[in-house]
């Protein structure tokens, strides 16, 4: 589960305070995740809930959504605030969470042929140019 402390960190580093995760979602206070996290995970709060509830009780923030077919992230400019919406690795993120509440479509632009980032990987650089 290394790839959640990465992105404990991005978002220590891009001062967000809180990571909302599925339920069912690997124990963000396992020893190597709080080792691996360097410190971070005693400053971002991780709750995990029912992300469709969760979403539709936020209606008047932007929900970015990252998926393949969306807007390139460079385009947007900065936010002072929304929601990034990151799946899992191998299968994105599930249908019916995109049809649940409206979202934005975003995207990191690809110039290779990689088939996908990393999540971890992903949520660094979409917060690198959202923030």
């Amino acid at each position: 589960m290394l790839f959640r402390s990465t992105i404990i960190r991005c978002a220590d580093w891009f001062g967000i305070s809180l990571i909302v995760t599925g339920e069912g979602a690997a124990d963000p206070y396992g020893p190597k995740t709080v080792q691996s996290s360097m410190g971070s995970v005693a400053r971002v709060q991780v709750v995990q809930t029912d992300l469709e509830n969760y979403l539709q009780e936020w209606k008047e923030a932007t929900v970015y959504a990252a998926v393949l077919d969306g807007q390139p992230v460079g385009k947007l400019g900065k936010k002072s605030n929304g929601i990034l919406l990151i799946g899992n690795e191998s299968k994105g993120i599930s249908p019916s969470l995109l049809k649940s509440v409206p979202v934005q479509k975003i995207t990191i632009p690809r110039k290779g042929r990689a088939e996908s980032l990393n999540a971890a990987v992903a949520t660094g650089i979409l917060l690198s140019h959202l923030i």
